[in-house]
């Protein structure tokens, strides 16, 4: 019982990154549109984005690991400021890591959705990182929404 609960949840908080995920590229392709002075704010993503934006779900458990792993215990809190500040740190290297290597693997197959090539600050056309802050903010949203109810 136990089990299959987890599963629901793990379920339940992969849509709930996957669907924070496309929101968020369609609200920052709206707005990059401003930058062309498109009115019409079109936002863009892509059905493929959907499973990447849902590994958002790993995020939370892999920060609270590095937490013991870095012996801070359960009872222990970390001030607000350490925990954001090495969170989102950790949370902005897996997010460029995952888009880098899904990229990779995407572009491979020649079905891609997004190519920085020519942008400021890529790499291989794969990531950008001017998008750092972003991602950072990304992440601790993406914690934020998975978090269990009273925690």
């Amino acid at each position: 019982m136990k089990t299959e609960y987890k599963i629901k949840e793990i379920g339940r908080n992969f849509c709930r990154c996957g669907i924070a995920g496309w929101c968020l590229e369609v609200i920052f392709t709206s707005a990059e549109s401003l930058a062309l002075h498109d009115w019409r704010l079109m936002g863009r993503t892509s059905l493929l984005m959907f499973p990447i934006y849902g590994m958002g779900v790993w995020l939370a458990p892999i920060g609270r690991a590095v937490d013991r792993w870095l012996k801070v215990s359960p009872g222990e809190a970390l001030t607000a400021g350490d925990r954001i500040m090495r969170h989102g740190t950790l949370y902005m290297v897996l997010i460029f890591a995952a888009e880098y290597l899904c990229g990779t693997w995407l572009r491979a197959r020649g079905i891609c959705p997004w190519d920085y090539t020519g942008r400021y600050s890529n790499i291989d056309g794969l990531i950008r990182l001017d998008f750092a802050p972003l991602w950072f903010m990304t992440g601790l949203l993406f914690e934020q929404i998975t978090k269990k109810k009273g925690a």
